[in-house]
């Protein structure tokens, strides 16, 4: 699944697109229409953890500028790949992407959504994006397979959305899902990448009596991080993933959220200078002191269990919080 990391890189592919109008849409979108977007200028881009919203309205105005800039312009093409197995190929130059769902994209004039949501229709002008497991966008080209799918076909992925500007390039959306709002869910202090980032909040979060591993990728205390940021900052701060936050001193607290940031910044420019996010325990079957790993799922009762590496000799589990027991002679 995409983490905050990756959702900043998105955001900054889709940003130069802001103050331009869409000329072509195409795509597989079922619950969007993708042929509403004709018409529309892209007005403001901002990324909210493992989210990005995208401002459409009907006229051209003055762009508002986003809350979340970043560093360093990207190379024409920048793409992200993706993975999934779809349905449909296409070809390097289209420009009409078909729709099997059946709508007629052809001669709409963008005045609705299916469903009946709609970008012009007023107040919902933001496109919220999630990701899922394997969203990626793709700027001016559009992902290949890179492998025979089940039934043995070398088909390319069919992207849900495709928005063709006026200043010549594109966006292909794949694996995203995609829905109208009024406004951007904004909670910059959770935000593990945003500058007003609260660690108050994050340290008495991770205080609580429950294995901090369930913690951090609580979205509502930790908005943007994901399970490699999870796996490695314990790897790093020397903590047993099912360890209770109640049983960790305040120091061991602190090291734990300044590896969160640490490791979560150093991707992000990774992301930026072209370079392959190292990791030290995720996926791994040693650890960098030759320690044998343990991998195991891990996640709150009834709630999502997420695999979880780790080394029994470098993050050894605290004891139960319970009185100890006496032996009697």
């Amino acid at each position: 699944m995409p983490e905050g990391p990756s959702v900043r890189k998105f955001h900054h592919l889709t940003s130069p697109f802001v103050g331009q109008q869409v000329v072509k849409t195409g795509g597989s979108s079922k619950k969007l229409n993708p042929a509403s977007f004709q018409s529309l200028w892209l007005q403001d881009t901002q990324v909210h953890g493992k989210k990005l919203f995208l401002r459409f309205d009907p006229d051209e105005e003055t762009k508002s500028p986003g809350n979340n800039p970043l560093p360093e312009p990207l190379g024409k093409g920048e793409r992200k790949k993706e993975a999934g197995d779809q349905k449909q190929t296409l070809g390097p130059d289209s420009q009409k992407i078909s729709d099997q769902s059946s709508q007629s994209d052809s001669g709409d004039n963008g005045s609705a959504c299916l469903g009946g949501d709609s970008p012009a229709g007023g107040a919902e002008r933001w496109l919220q994006v999630s990701f899922g497991l394997f969203g990626s966008i793709w700027v001016n080209e559009f992902s290949r397979a890179k492998k025979a799918n089940k039934r043995g076909d070398w088909r390319d992925p069919i992207p849900r959305l495709v928005l063709h500007f006026g200043g010549g390039g594109f966006l292909a959306f794949y694996n995203c899902q995609m829905s109208w709002s009024s406004s951007p869910v904004v909670q910059p202090t959770s935000d593990i990448l945003s500058e007003k980032f609260h660690r108050g909040q994050a340290l008495e979060a991770l205080g609580r009596e429950q294995p901090v591993c369930y913690t951090l990728l609580d979205q509502r205390c930790f908005s943007g991080l994901g399970n490699i940021i999870k796996n490695e900052a314990l790897y790093r701060a020397g903590i047993h993933p099912l360890s209770l936050g109640s049983l960790l001193s305040p120091r061991q607290l602190e090291i734990l959220v300044d590896h969160v940031v640490e490791f979560s910044t150093d991707w992000l420019q990774d992301k930026f200078q072209g370079r392959q996010n190292h990791t030290q325990i995720y996926q791994k079957e040693q650890c960098p002191a030759g320690h044998q790993v343990r991998k195991e799922a891990f996640g709150p009762p009834g709630g999502f269990q997420r695999l979880t590496w780790w080394c029994p000799q470098c993050q050894p589990r605290l004891p139960p919080d319970e009185p100890e027991q006496v032996q009697l002679p």
